[in-house]
């Protein structure tokens, strides 16, 4: 089926984005080895105009107006087997939140540098004994007599946590009977004291992605560090949790047209009981399954990417498209492992890296339960009281 959200441009585009994923691909080994990317590695992408697709021109932006070039990096990104989860943290997370919630004076301070890659972003919601529940967030932030916010906590499972200059920490400034009310973004920067972090966390997959655990202890964010308004973090958090979702169910359905072409072509060169593997019945019926299980899912995703763009898209719907496209990424790796064989559990082939890469998926940017939680309320399916 013919895609239709991408015209010349975006192809234009995807040769500069093909072309330096395949680069940066030669790092792989040296980024697993040291538990993440270098830190030249969002300059490198900063310098060609990766990191500001949908920023104003004024902070060095391109001002792309749409999501589908961030669509087409993504997928740029799949091609190479190259995970785009601390760029897409830098890039589609942070940023958005500087640019609608920062005063002009944050935007010019700290956008232009993460814009060029100098200054990496991080967000720091997860916590310990939380999870997926934000309302449950226990980091904790008072005014001191200068105005100034005291920080104390910790934050785990934070993308970028180590390579990080800016922070944008999730902490409870106030108190009342709502869980949701009195939560606050304040944005920490490197070097202030009390600010530590941990070394990279060993994880199943996604070994070279930079996530680390950090810790704020009686930290002094100043005042003009407030992201928004005081007590509005619950709010400003769920805005952006759309295009969050939408952005991890377009790396989901890269990453699984990625690993059937890859399965495609190992069953072409295979050679199993005197024949290709491609010809036995069971391969071609069972690639023929994925292949129409992700084009489904694909098509359902363009539709919601236009729906981004318009301002249209819905919680209900964004958590509909996230849930089926890393549910299908969970069976496509699955069942491309299966049609590699015993090759396909070998490290040298691609298939199990992604495998492993694909686990989680189904867990941060809310997991497949908190989906269907927020789906069947949609449904009018809130639980008995």
């Amino acid at each position: 089926m013919r895609r239709r959200i991408f015209g010349r441009d975006h192809e234009d585009f995807r040769g500069t984005a093909d072309a330096f994923f395949r680069r940066e691909r030669e790092n792989l080994d040296t980024w697993t080895s040291e538990g993440r990317v270098d830190r030249g590695f969002f300059e490198r992408a900063g310098e060609l105009g990766l990191l500001g697709l949908r920023v104003p021109e004024e902070y060095g932006g391109s001002d792309a107006g749409t999501y589908t070039f961030n669509v087409v990096l993504s997928e740029a990104a799949a091609a190479a087997n190259v995970s785009l989860v601390g760029l897409r943290v830098h890039a589609e997370v942070v940023l958005p939140y500087l640019l609608k919630y920062g005063t002009p004076e944050q935007r010019a301070r700290w956008v232009p540098a993460m814009v060029a890659g100098t200054t990496v972003g991080a967000i720091a919601m997860s916590e310990a004994d939380t999870g997926s529940d934000l309302a449950g967030i226990a980091t904790r932030a008072a005014r001191n007599a200068d105005g100034d916010f005291v920080l104390s906590g910790a934050k785990t499972f934070i993308t970028n946590g180590t390579n990080a200059d800016l922070v944008v920490v999730v902490a409870r400034t106030g108190s009342g009977g709502d869980r949701r009310a009195g939560l606050s973004l304040l944005v920490v920067e490197d070097g202030m004291p009390g600010f530590t972090r941990g070394n990279p966390v060993g994880k199943l997959g996604l070994k070279y992605s930079d996530t680390a655990e950090l810790s704020f202890d009686d930290v002094v964010v100043p005042g003009g560090n407030l992201l928004g308004e005081e007590g509005r973090g619950f709010e400003y958090l769920t805005s952006n949790l759309p295009q969050e979702r939408i952005s991890i169910a377009v790396g989901a359905i890269a990453m699984s047209q990625a690993a059937l072409r890859r399965t495609i072509e190992y069953a072409r060169d295979r050679q199993l009981f005197g024949t290709s593997l491609a010809s036995l019945q069971n391969t071609r019926f069972v690639l023929a399954e994925v292949a129409a299980e992700i084009e489904t899912a694909q098509q359902a995703l363009d539709n919601a990417v236009v729906e981004l763009d318009e301002g249209t898209l819905s919680p209900e719907d964004a958590a509909k498209i996230k849930l089926v496209a890393t549910e299908v990424q969970a069976r496509t790796v699955d069942k491309c492992l299966q049609v590699h064989g015993g090759y396909g559990y070998m490290t040298e082939y691609d298939i199990a890296a992604m495998y492993a890469d694909a686990r989680v998926t189904r867990i941060y940017g809310g997991s497949s339960e908190v989906m269907k939680v927020i789906i069947s309320r949609s449904l009018g399916l809130g639980a008995s009281r």
